[in-house]
């Protein structure tokens, strides 16, 4: 890509630009990635000992206990990796009868986690260093303690206010019975121990050995049916990825249980529409983004479950051409809609980007879905559980209906694009729960329509459809747009500069060019990009 950088936006941070480079949300898990690349290690072990080191720093976001998915860049080919964990085997919708929806904390929420599968995977399948030594970083900066950073430490409070009382979470996270304020050193030897034991039995303990066992146990203590067979049972899959064309380049994403399908259903809608014709900041442009995406987020509501379960309406009808084309028809330039599913067939989280020298290129992203996520923490282990369950629904008949065995819907997702040439363009993610399907929209319009570099890109202004008419736009995107959204029929919340209301989450994206990366981090988190 060509580097253009406008100090347009609030932050007026500069890119990095380096022939190594790793982009993430704490400035400490940066380091650990890059200190991997100094020891002689490649991307892949980067963007592993950064988000390792993610858990013990951000534990606001992901822990042991989360999911995770990766796209990754070998230098030849594009692989795609579902670490997604599925429901214990004893769910189903009986367990769940007489509720309006699935529980959204406690052991009612936790699936099987993926993450530590994950590491396991990319460490065998691309990387270059002993899987041991990419927790060593994390190791330390729990062992040893570390400064809580400002933005986390806000979450951190806020966190423990909502989940204070769940199982195990207020031993693991809450000395004193308080969450640790910006700059006060936070040591964890519980997750050091589990950690060490995560490295010397190559993640075997987790899934088959005494942190299964403690886990199960837990579970059973607290009347939950996650069982060791259920953690045994556990495996990831290398997907492959979906994409969409957009000009010259290919926005590729992991396929369903994610939402990514959702920010490819909109970038198809869009190549139908006049986006081209108008200025990124522009009412008309935002307009049509905000419009493309409710119309996907419609769709993805209706349709999008465990890809084994999308038997009727599948990823093939959802990114019809043809079908997209009669979605983009819908869109009024002078009207908000509250649109409906269509008929496409006829009859929190963190973020990880690394890059190195020899071409490889890592986008990878994990998560406890609500910022701590179920709440529950496994006594003695810190190992804190996501919620995924949550993201089942209990609509009979729906392809996302709750089922033992199955993945629920999730909203992490990696994003990587590819030029039509068949080279990488950029590795990129936007953490933040239904965001970061909207954020990739925004991500690849500005960098790629706009020909923004990843830092501009990552500082401008961001909105996110809510439900209905409602959107949140940050107040940095000016009076008079958000009046003529207003105008247009737009239900407008504004972002406050200092304001966590709505989680317009946090950017990472690397860009490929003729001398080497361009590297952008977001503002709104505790973001960092560090190269060489």
């Amino acid at each position: 890509m060509k580097l253009r950088h406008d100090a347009l936006y609030a932050s007026r941070r500069s890119p990095v630009l380096a022939r190594n480079v790793v982009s993430t949300s704490q400035p400490l898990a940066a380091q650990a990635g890059l200190r991997m690349l100094l020891a002689g290690g490649n991307a892949a072990d980067a963007a592993l000992a950064s988000a390792i080191a993610l858990t013990v720093l951000e534990p606001t976001g992901n822990g042991l206990g989360s999911d995770a998915y990766a796209i990754i860049w070998d230098g030849k080919e594009l692989h795609g990796l579902n670490a997604s964990g599925r429901a214990p085997a004893a769910w189903s919708p009986e367990r769940f009868a007489g509720a309006d929806a699935m529980p959204q904390r406690g052991w009612e929420s936790v699936t099987v986690p993926g993450a530590v599968s994950a590491w396991r995977e990319i460490s065998d399948k691309f990387g270059k260093l002993p899987f041991e030594k990419l927790f060593e970083p994390a190791i330390e900066y729990a062992s040893r303690g570390f400064a809580v950073s400002p933005i986390i430490a806000t979450l951190w409070e806020k966190g423990g206010n909502l989940l204070g009382k769940q199982p195990g979470f207020a031993e693991a996270f809450l000395p004193g019975g308080k969450a640790p304020k910006a700059g006060e050193l936070f040591i964890n030897r519980a997750i050091a121990e589990s950690l060490t034991d995560i490295a010397e039995t190559g993640g075997e303990s987790f899934y088959r050995g005494r942190l299964a066992a403690k886990i199960a146990a837990f579970a059973k203590e607290n009347g939950a049916v996650l069982t060791e067979e259920d953690l045994g049972n556990h495996k990831t899959d290398w997907v492959g990825t979906i994409s969409q064309s957009f000009g010259k380049v290919k926005l590729h994403e992991i396929p369903p249980n994610g939402q990514g399908i959702s920010a490819l259903i909109a970038l198809g809608i869009l190549r139908h529409t006049n986006i081209a014709d108008h200025a990124p900041d522009s009412v008309e442009a935002l307009h049509l983004e905000i419009e493309a995406m409710k119309l996907a987020f419609a769709d993805m509501h209706e349709y999008v479950a465990d890809l084994d379960h999308m038997r009727d309406v599948t990823v093939e009808h959802l990114l019809s051409d043809d079908y997209l084309k009669s979605r983009a028809a819908l869109i009024d330039a002078n009207k908000a809609q509250d649109f409906k599913a269509g008929a496409p067939k006829h009859g929190g989280t963190v973020y990880v980007t690394a890059a190195d020298e020899s071409g490889m290129m890592v986008s990878f992203i994990q998560s406890n879905y609500m910022g701590f996520g179920s709440g529950v923490v496994v006594p003695g282990t810190s190992i804190s559980l996501q919620n995924r369950g949550f993201g089942f629904t209990l609509k009979d008949g729906h392809p996302n209906q709750v089922a033992g065995g199955k993945r629920p819907f999730q909203t992490i997702i990696p994003g990587f694009l590819m030029g039509d040439d068949g080279n990488p363009v950029m590795s990129f993610g936007v953490m933040g729960g239904p965001m970061q399907s909207q954020g990739h929209l925004q991500m690849t319009l500005r960098t790629q329509l706009w020909g923004q570099d990843p830092q501009t890109a990552a500082d401008a202004p961001r909105w996110q459809a809510l439900s209905g008419l409602e959107v949140a736009v940050e107040a940095s995107v000016g009076a008079d747009v958000i009046e003529a959204l207003k105008a247009k029929g737009h239900d407008i919340k504004v972002e406050a500069p200092d304001s966590t209301n709505f989680g317009f989450g946090g950017a990472q994206l690397i860009a490929k060019t003729d001398a080497g990366y361009v590297a952008g981090s977001d503002p709104r988190k505790d973001g960092c990009a560090v190269g060489y």
